[in-house]
């Protein structure tokens, strides 16, 4: 035999279980502070680590589209007539080449855009120049001072630069590069951003190169927005790790990525890796051929960290306490009345009577407990006097039903002798009534049952089909449509027979053999429904009868209201009768209610027997 497991709690009494629940209360706070001290660097990385991957995520969005805007001023540039036109014609005169060339500084100073700290976003055009058309024009831009104001400078194809043959590769497209070589002495460095410049009017002919200084500034700046702890830096690479921006003077110079980290194995990637020394935070974007790097200090969250750990000491220290505190309470208001309790609960008998109730000292749980058990302990010994009572009085009622169902036992003998007697004397038609009467009364009090199968409420319905048939010799027809899956389920008794008797008295009784009364009853997944329809030539109100169904103060309609409420306390409110007009005429009244077989048919079934009555 199995053995029951038990509560080891309930060994123990009760100073003992609230000793035990104070160090269940104390022992988390415990462990939370080991853990923590344990724990609370690797936490505080990973937790660090997962937000500053989102702010990296968005800062190079936001950066990128500082470029876009960039690139939006320079689109307006290249579609400017006054850029299209700089392409060199033959029927140009110096003076016509002069005045272009002034238009194009104009323009391109009316788009420079200031940065923070007085620097300035500068826009130089490099104009494809392979006949040497413009003499008088400068050839070396300076990217700190404009020389001579000019923005216009002109290259021949012994003259192009690494920088000016990516752009012109890119066919139009934005692309940032490092450029070293500006300025009179080719030592001036500037992160560009550069499209080429293709005829509006001839996609095949080159205008030039358009360029964007000091991006890096830009850059920078938006650098700015970011909150990183101390010692925390930025970095904007290229896709060869080429560092094109930065909050500390490494432009130019390669980032050293940790072993660990490995970048640019996907279109768009978010990317960390924490060293002993740094926490590593990437965003790759391959589109754009760029990564946005930080690098944030371990040694700056530890600082964190030491401040974490003194706040979930003190916590743990002041959880202590109030514990402490709360468990002192609990032992004195809890210990003495429980303890009382008790020993009252050991020493009750139940039918004794009791001695005189406790006062009313305490309304919190406590005292509501103890006024409770000695109430309990009242009406227990009530119903246990009551019951005594109530075995005696069954007694009597058994013995009352046993007299009481004498009577339709010697009903239903008489009416089978009376059959048999009107059988031998010819009397077939008297003889089927009389049959089908008993077959009525049998079913109607179907041994004192309220549910009977629906196979039970048909033979019944039919008996009272076939008397109304026989008595009255009308000419309508009467025809059943039933499934046979559907018999055994259970319904209330006589639910048919109002709705047949309706369907006869206010339909089809004075229509002769043009009456037509359909029985019909399917099985529709969890439900029955059982339908009886009549073509009866006078308009029913069915919305009135429907109310009439449901209101219960109404008398009338009592043989409907009758079965619609039997079906609704059996089964539930959801189910019941419902009256809806039958087309082209007629009424149809369907009945609802859900598969139910009676529990010991379905064990029955179970076992594979079939029950002999």
């Amino acid at each position: 035999m199995r053995s029951k497991l038990t509560n080891p709690l309930t060994r123990m009494n009760v100073r003992q279980q609230l000793i035990l629940l104070f160090l269940i209360l104390v022992s988390p706070v415990i462990l939370l502070n080991w853990y923590a001290n344990s724990k609370a660097e690797d936490i505080l990385k990973e937790h660090v680590t997962s937000a500053y991957e989102e702010l990296n995520k968005q800062n190079h969005f936001l950066i990128n589209r500082d470029i876009d805007t960039i690139s939006r001023i320079m689109t307006t540039i290249i579609q400017n007539p006054v850029t299209q036109s700089m392409i060199s014609k033959e029927t140009d005169t110096e003076f016509d080449r002069v005045v272009k060339y002034g238009d194009m500084n104009m323009l391109l100073g009316n788009n420079s855009v200031g940065l923070f700290g007085g620097e300035a976003i500068y826009y130089f055009l490099f104009v494809y120049d392979p006949n040497n058309s413009y003499p008088f024009a400068p050839t070396i831009p300076d990217i700190n001072r404009r020389n001579n104001g000019s923005s216009v400078f002109f290259y021949s194809d012994e003259m192009k630069t690494p920088w000016i043959e990516a752009a012109l590769e890119a066919k139009g497209k934005g692309v940032l590069a490092l450029i070293d070589d500006f300025g009179p002495r080719g030592d001036q460095r500037t992160l560009a951003y550069l499209r080429a410049v293709n005829s509006i009017t001839n996609g095949r002919s080159v205008v030039g190169v358009l360029v964007a200084t000091k991006m890096d500034k830009k850059i920078e700046e938006a650098f700015r927005t970011v909150s990183l702890p101390e010692g925390g830096e930025l970095y904007l690479t290229d896709w060869s790790d080429r560092i094109l921006a930065a909050t500390t003077p490494t432009m130019g110079e390669i980032f050293r990525f940790p072993d660990g980290l490995v970048t640019g194995q996907a279109m768009e990637e978010t990317l960390s890796e924490v060293t002993d020394d740094s926490i590593y935070v990437v965003h790759t974007k391959y589109s754009l051929k760029q990564k946005l790097v930080y690098t944030i200090p371990t040694q700056s969250l530890l600082q964190q960290q030491s401040a974490l750990k003194r706040v979930i000491q003190t916590i743990s220290i002041v959880y202590s306490v109030f514990a402490i505190i709360v468990m002192m309470y609990f032992w004195r208001s809890l210990m003495n009345p429980l303890r009382k309790l008790a020993m009252f609960a050991r020493s009750h008998e139940p039918g004794k009577p009791l001695s005189s109730a406790p006062s009313r000292e305490r309304n919190d749980e406590v005292g509501v407990l103890i006024h409770s058990v000695h109430n309990m302990a009242n009406r227990i010994n009530d119903m246990i006097h009551e019951h005594y009572s109530m075995e005696i009085k069954q007694k009597e009622s058994q013995l009352q039903l046993l007299y009481q169902q004498i009577n339709p036992h010697l009903l239903y003998n008489t009416l089978e002798s009376i059959y048999w007697k009107s059988s031998l004397e010819g009397n077939a038609d008297s003889a089927e009534m009389i049959k089908e009467l008993s077959k009525l009364m049998r079913i109607s009090l179907s041994r004192g049952r309220e549910l009977i199968s629906i196979e039970e409420e048909l033979e019944h319905a039919r008996a009272y089909t076939s008397l109304q048939q026989k008595r009255y010799e009308y000419g309508f027809s009467i025809r059943w449509d039933v499934e046979e899956d559907a018999l055994p389920y259970l319904i209330p008794k006589i639910t048919l027979q109002p709705l047949i008797e309706n369907a006869i008295i206010h339909g089809v009784i004075n229509m002769g053999e043009d009456g037509d009364i359909l029985i019909s009853i399917r099985s529709d997944d969890d439900l029955i429904r059982l339908t009886v329809e009549d073509n009866g030539y006078k308009p029913v109100d069915v919305a009135s009868i429907n109310r009439l169904i449901s209101d219960e103060e109404s008398g009338a309609g009592y043989g409907i209201k009758n079965v619609n409420k039997r079906i609704q306390l059996h089964f539930g409110s959801e189910f019941g009768l419902r009256y809806e007009e039958r087309q082209p005429e007629g009424t149809k009244v369907e009945a609802v209610i859900p598969k139910r077989q009676d529990e010991s048919a379905e064990r029955h079934q179970g076992r594979g027997g079939n029950a002999n009555v």
